[in-house]
This record gives C-alpha cells, sequence and structure tokens, in this order.
C-alpha cells in the first residue's frame, strides 16, 4: 500500500502517491498520482525529473519539485 507524500509548494500543501514499486539508482521513469491524475517523471541529461506530456495547467514547477523530493528521498 502507498501512503501519499506531502509537499508544500507556493504556500500550499499538496499530496501525492508514487506508484512505481522498486525505485533504484537505475530507474529512469517514476509513476506518480496527484489529485487523481497519473503523471510520469523521467529523469533528463542534467539528472533532472521532468513530467513527460505536461500541461501548463499541470503545473509544470510543481511536478519539478516533486521530482526533486523523489530524488532526495531516493538518493537518485
Amino acid at each position: 500500500m502507498n501512503l501519499p507524500l506531502r509537499i508544500n509548494f507556493d504556500e500550499k500543501d499538496y499530496t501525492y502517491m508514487i506508484i512505481t514499486k522498486g525505485i533504484t539508482k537505475e530507474t529512469n521513469a517514476i509513476q506518480i498520482n496527484m489529485n487523481g491524475m497519473d503523471y510520469q517523471l523521467v529523469c533528463n541529461a542534467k539528472g533532472e525529473w521532468d513530467a513527460v506530456d505536461a500541461t501548463v495547467s499541470d503545473h509544470p514547477g510543481l511536478l519539478k519539485a516533486i521530482g526533486r523530493n523523489i530524488k532526495l528521498r531516493y538518493r537518485l
């Protein structure tokens, strides 16, 4: 069972769940669920995690912050 994780972004609290199981340093894509929407985060050439197919209404800054949070949590 996945527990929801929390992040504070622009003075608002958000919760998300990591759907991908068994994240390691070799993982190159991570599925998350936020507000009932599934997003895929992939690692770019700079080592940053960005959302695939994210639109402006999906808050790309928030998704990038979630990617940073996951990177720190799992030491990627």
